[in-house]
């Protein structure tokens, strides 16, 4: 059996996997890094495949592991990106409320995103038309939020890893399948060789909990995962919309409704979505591909008691985002933002992912903020739900940082 030690061991070559390695080296803390992912290349899940919209810190509690650390994480990323002259859309984002009574909401936004150091602005409608002409506002006055940017998330996933590696990071990937040994500070791989580590960061992603709990952590933790659909504007459509377009958000659910995000490229496709409907596996992104029977039938059990509660306000979710994976309805809900959209209009992206939330069994309710748990010699990030990729490095200070006591290197 060969053997192979490193100071630090990330798992999960995703965007939290490799933003902390990036801050391990630029807070010179150790150059002895090795990141492990399943996948034979890095990008495949969830931060290759999310909308790429920078977020700008309108929707999150003041106080919040979140709002601490999106402004300053997007700012840091941008800069990232345009150094390294890579696809950056600086298009801005527009909230607008689709019903009258929904225009407060605007208010509360501008007021979180003004205390978590966004810059906002209330416009009229006339603002609005000059920004986007068919656009619609029910109650007259919109949002606007001129720092969010998009990316394209492979190509920073993919420049980022190379940056790492060109700094001496060690790479193992297709990496299926290990035994973990928390004890020893060691992990089995599949090819029976061992892999030592004086720390281990497990940034999983959509695997994050049943990594956890092989460590002996987290276990009345269970992600939730839900398919994002996208559909996507026809280049014969007549209108082609340059900046995003948001709805009022519900903030007492975690997602925000289907809206529309044009891409980094030059000539931009202009994105719908994301649904949010319940995925049948952890990487059931296709039709019957990656179903996972057991877990979808726990998970289905959990939801019908959230809907029965009403705990957060659930059963709003079902009612408005649930069903939005149907076109009419997709297109119901896209019309209440630019109501000249028609079905003809629109087709099936071939964008799609998984947007998974943290089920806290104890609590019998949803975690609605970053969770990390620090266990021997490790930490475990286990809720990296966005504005993960938008916070990458201040968040990948916060989960350093969480972890400095026990690092000892």
């Amino acid at each position: 059996m060969s053997e192979h030690s490193c100071d630090v061991l990330i798992l999960g070559g995703g965007m939290v996997g490799l933003s902390v390695a990036h801050q391990l080296l630029e807070r010179d803390i150790t150059t002895d890094i090795t990141i492990l992912d399943k996948e034979p290349e890095l990008g495949l899940h969830s931060s290759g495949r999310n909308s790429g919209v920078l977020h700008a810190g309108l929707y999150y509690k003041p106080g919040s592991l979140k709002a601490k650390v999106c402004v300053e994480g997007a700012r840091r990323l941008r800069s990232w990106v345009e150094e390294r002259g890579l696809p950056l859309n600086p298009c801005g984002k527009v909230i607008v409320p689709p019903r009258a009574e929904l225009d407060a909401q605007l208010d509360v936004l501008a007021e979180r995103g003004r205390e978590n150091g966004a810059e906002v602005e209330l416009w009229d409608a006339n603002q609005l038309r000059e920004k986007i002409p068919e656009a619609r506002t029910a109650s007259g006055r919109a949002l606007w939020s001129p720092n969010t940017a998009v990316v394209k998330p492979l190509s920073v996933v993919r420049r980022l890893r190379q940056d790492l590696a060109d700094q001496g990071v060690k790479m193992y990937q297709s990496q299926h399948d290990f035994k973990a040994r928390p004890t020893q500070q060691q992990l089995i791989l599949s090819d029976g060789s061992a892999l030592s580590y004086g720390y281990l960061f497990n940034c999983t992603g959509l695997q994050a909990d049943r990594v956890a709990r092989s460590f002996g952590m987290g276990n009345q933790y269970n992600l939730l995962p839900f398919k994002g659909l996208y559909w996507q504007l026809k280049d014969n459509c007549p209108f082609q919309p340059r900046t995003n377009l948001y709805p009022v958000p519900d903030l007492s659910v975690p997602f925000l409704g289907v809206h529309f995000t044009p891409s980094a490229d030059e000539t931009p496709v202009v994105s719908i979505g994301p649904t949010a409907t319940l995925a049948f596996g952890r990487e059931n992104y296709r039709g019957l591909k990656a179903i996972e029977p057991g877990m979808a039938a726990a998970n289905i059990a959990v939801l019908a008691r959230q809907y029965l509660t009403n705990r957060g306000g659930f059963r709003r979710y079902v009612h408005e985002q649930a069903v939005l994976a149907l076109p009419p309805l997709l297109v119901r809900a896209a019309q209440e933002l630019i109501p000249a959209v028609k079905p003809e209009h629109i087709e099936l992206s071939q964008k799609v992912g998984i947007r998974s939330q943290l089920f806290n069994r104890t609590t019998e309710r949803l975690e609605d903020d970053f969770l990390c748990l620090n266990g021997p010699c490790s930490t475990h990030v286990l809720n990296a739900i966005s504005p993960a990729f938008t916070a990458s490095f201040a968040l990948a200070d916060l989960i350093v940082d969480q972890a400095l006591p026990q690092l000892n290197l």
